[in-house]
């Protein structure tokens, strides 16, 4: 009998299963292992210290962001008293699992298929890797940190099988020396309806590596085709293609994370991925050490109510930040003109100040109120069209 079992080994699920055996719990990670999520691997200074995530796992740290508009417009952002930290998805998920078992955690290799009730309790069921035979774990408790489309958010959670998403895609490739399009040190943002109708594209440097890559939640868009040309706009097409990953990235938190019994939800499962920006590792960190905090809350109370901590927790320090971007996602990425706004805007000197510090921090800045006031001025400005694009 376990404690809890974490369906998912992601960050997400690494850390609640951390979390939860720190906290004396007797807990099985139970992950598929061999999947990659395709992610652009940019984690604030803030996810370093607050998880403990030793240099060796930051592969980059970048000093400059580069937004590129719809007319080729290039606005080079410095990240001021801070920096960008690039991790490689393949080895940083696999340190996060290993850590969690190095503390007491179980790891099991399988594939979850189904959870089971009986007079002696709560079943996972899952596939060892490689076999059509069933096993199953039982449990009183599960975090279910299976991805965007998670499937025990599709059983067990109102909602959890109708999350809206975007597509990610990118390919790693082996990083050039440095050119005039390609900056070891420098993230580049693709605000382009050609590469991208409705989100983005990107080129992340990871040292020896880079992630090239573009997201959309439109149907009919080539993401291959698109990842091609952007790599050809980059000076990037003759660099060797090491993988190449596809998945759902959640746009929206579920408005339930719990079944109200036995299960809760965490990471990418709860929806938990910044609108406009797309970052979804340190909320997924969080979503996962608030899911650990709300299960053994449970355990000890015997109360199943004390599941809905989980949401509670991140939503108290998270749920505006969620919603600024939200509504910037909203305004400016409804066409390519409103991009060219928007990369525009960026030009200002309290939005790029504002905005690296609320990511490094994960909160909105409160200290500069005439610096919010004026990019609320602009903001309604650019939007409106009373800024001339030849006046920037």
């Amino acid at each position: 009998m376990y404690d809890v079992v974490v369906v998912g080994g992601g960050p997400s699920g690494a850390t609640a299963a951390l979390e939860l055996v720190r906290s004396g719990h007797k807990v099985a990670l139970l992950d598929r292992e061999g999947r990659i999520k395709p992610c652009g691997g940019a984690v604030p200074p803030r996810l370093v210290t607050d998880f403990d995530i030793p240099d060796s796992e930051i592969v980059a740290r970048i000093n400059t962001a580069r937004m590129i508009s719809p007319t080729q417009r290039q606005v080079d952002i410095p990240i001021e008293n801070g920096y960008v930290g690039m991790v490689d998805r393949e080895f940083f998920d696999a340190f996060l699992r290993k850590r969690a078992a190095d503390a007491g955690a179980e790891y099991i290799v399988g594939t979850f298929t189904a959870i089971e009730r009986d007079a002696n309790g709560t079943h996972v069921i899952y596939r060892d890797k490689g076999s059509s035979d069933t096993k199953r774990l039982t449990t009183k408790l599960i975090i279910g940190a299976d991805g965007a489309r998670s499937n025990v958010a599709r059983a067990e959670v109102p909602g959890g099988d109708t999350i809206p998403y975007v597509i990610a895609y990118h390919e790693i490739i082996e990083a050039p020396e440095p050119t005039p399009g390609y900056d070891p040190m420098r993230c580049d943002v693709i605000y382009d309806g050609t590469i991208s109708p409705d989100f983005y594209g990107w080129v992340f440097p990871h040292g020896k590596s880079a992630s090239v890559g573009m997201g959309t939640g439109l149907d009919g868009v080539d993401l291959k085709k698109a990842t091609a040309e952007l790599r050809v706009a980059s000076g990037l097409e003759h660099c060797k293609t090491i993988r190449r990953e596809g998945a759902p990235i959640p746009l929206k938190p579920l408005d339930k994370w719990d079944n109200g019994r036995d299960v809760v939800l965490a990471g990418d499962a709860a929806g938990v991925v910044a609108p406009s920006s797309g970052e979804g590792i340190y909320y997924a960190m969080v979503g996962g050490q608030v899911a650990a905090t709300a299960a053994s809350a449970c355990l000890n109370s015997g109360r199943a109510r004390d599941l809905t901590l989980a949401r509670k927790l991140f939503m108290r320090e998270h749920k505006q930040v969620f919603r600024v971007l939200g509504a910037m996602q909203n305004a400016y990425y409804r066409s390519d003109a409103r991009r060219e706004r928007f990369v525009s805007l960026c030009h200002d000197v309290d939005v790029q100040r504002l905005t690296f510090e609320a990511y490094m921090n994960k909160k909105l800045v409160k200290a500069r109120p005439m610096a919010h006031l004026k990019i609320g001025i602009k903001n309604l400005a650019h939007l409106t069209g009373l800024v001339s694009e030849t006046r920037i």
